[in-house]
């Protein structure tokens, strides 16, 4: 049997990433727009037509839709400038500078967003191709970017985009598995002497972390507008904001642990040449960032899991990390407080640890993520009720209601 092409089998592996998803759907809306402006317009080589549709088909159902009616608006608002021109002046430097000048404001007029330059495009082709024949090309170009725009709305209706919340979740499980290992390595660390570098070197780690979660929200914002308009989810609101609700959580974690290794690193300054923490102290510190990171874990699951089973087993594993880290806490303020007493030496870098401590025992506390969860739900929904009051007074009159997900996940909102 011949061996599969390395690059084929990374394609096969990698079949359910948004990006080789879109490569696959895009080449075949295109294609298949080609063979729908063969048969519906006059023009020999169509390309405008699936050029408009790779433009238009995007990775989720709503993108499309907004950016299917934005390609079109620009392709006529351009046509429209070039047909004004045409009876005006002919082409030379200074018309297609006229002409441009006029495009580009007549594309933040009818507010195309992205698509601004393409109203200048749309004119200086269609004047360009032939001053005499603007109208007959104009049409031929409208008909053309139409047919395209048509046949991606109508692909990714017809084969509606998949849901991206699995790639976000996994996004976040992967930033929450580095959160939990940075919190078991700092907590292993406190007990002998640290030198400043391996200190700062925890600091740039948590920064890294800091800074990678733009990408996670990228994943998350995907993954949000992959569930607006898609006949695939039933409770769209719901989904999206248990995860974007987790990720702020999560966010705040990491902030506050790049704020513990400051603090930190700022101890192991003043302590050059002894340990950190004596070994009862740095005993309970380990156990109390040991439950953190389990505590973390154990929020990850639970904001990610989609069977009731797994989430109800994942809010009882974090309650019982919570609670062995507020124990751990407790003694280890005694513990420090005993200390300060009788070496008062940096008393405020042990409060400031404390307090950090303290922020991140709250953020992960399961109350008040039910709190958060039906906040977020509620200022959803007066949002889009004051966004949309007719379409909120007709779902009200009609009595239209969410469809039920998993049990665990009500519960949560509530």
């Amino acid at each position: 049997m011949p061996a599969v092409p390395e690059p084929l089998a990374e394609l096969v592996r990698r079949r359910n990433e948004p990006a080789v998803t879109q490569t696959l759907r895009s080449t075949a809306a295109a294609v298949l727009s080609y063979l729908a402006a063969l048969w519906l317009s006059k023009a020999q080589v169509p390309l405008l037509a699936p050029l408009t549709t790779l433009l238009v088909v995007q990775v989720t159902l709503y993108a499309t839709l907004t950016r299917g009616v934005r390609r079109v608006n620009a392709v006529v608002a351009g046509v429209l400038v070039a047909v004004g021109f045409s009876t005006l002046v002919g082409l030379s430097w200074w018309s297609l500078g006229v002409l441009i000048l006029a495009s580009l404001t007549a594309g933040h007029l009818v507010r195309v967003k992205e698509f601004v330059p393409e109203v200048a495009i749309s004119a200086m082709l269609v004047l360009g191709v032939s001053v005499g024949r603007v109208a007959e090309t104009a049409l031929d170009r409208v008909v053309e970017t139409l047919i395209g725009a048509a046949v991606g709305l109508l692909f990714n209706v017809v084969f509606v985009p998949p849901v991206w919340t699995r790639s976000a979740s996994e996004s976040i499980e992967d930033l929450a598995g580095r959160l939990r290992s940075l919190l078991r390595r700092i907590g292993e660390e406190l007990g002998g002497h640290t030198p400043v570098e391996d200190a700062a070197a925890r600091l740039e780690e948590a920064r890294r972390l800091d800074h990678d979660i733009v990408q996670v929200d990228a994943s998350l914002a995907q993954a949000e507008e992959s569930l607006k308009l898609n006949p695939r989810v039933k409770e769209g609101l719901l989904s999206r904001v248990v995860l974007r609700t987790g990720l702020d959580t999560l966010e705040i974690c990491v902030v506050v642990l790049r704020v513990t290794a400051r603090t930190l690193t700022d101890l192991a300054r003043s302590r050059l040449n002894e340990p950190l923490f004596p070994p009862q102290e740095a005993a309970a510190l380990e156990e109390l960032f040991a439950h953190l990171a389990g505590a973390v874990k154990a929020f990850a699951v639970l904001i990610t899991s989609d069977v009731s089973s797994d989430a109800d087993t994942a809010e009882a594993r974090l309650v019982e990390e919570l609670a062995g880290a507020r124990d751990a806490r407790d003694r280890i303020a005694h513990l420090l407080l005993t200390g300060v007493q009788n070496h008062p030496r940096q008393w405020q870098l042990h409060g400031a640890l404390l307090a950090e401590i303290d922020r991140m025992l709250d953020e992960l506390d399961v109350e008040k993520r039910s709190t958060r969860l039906a906040e977020e739900l509620d200022r959803y929904t007066h949002e889009t009720s004051d966004r949309h009051p007719l379409l909120a007074r007709v779902a009200e009159r009609i009595h239209v209601s969410l469809p039920s997900r998993p049990r665990r996940r009500r519960e949560e909102a509530r």
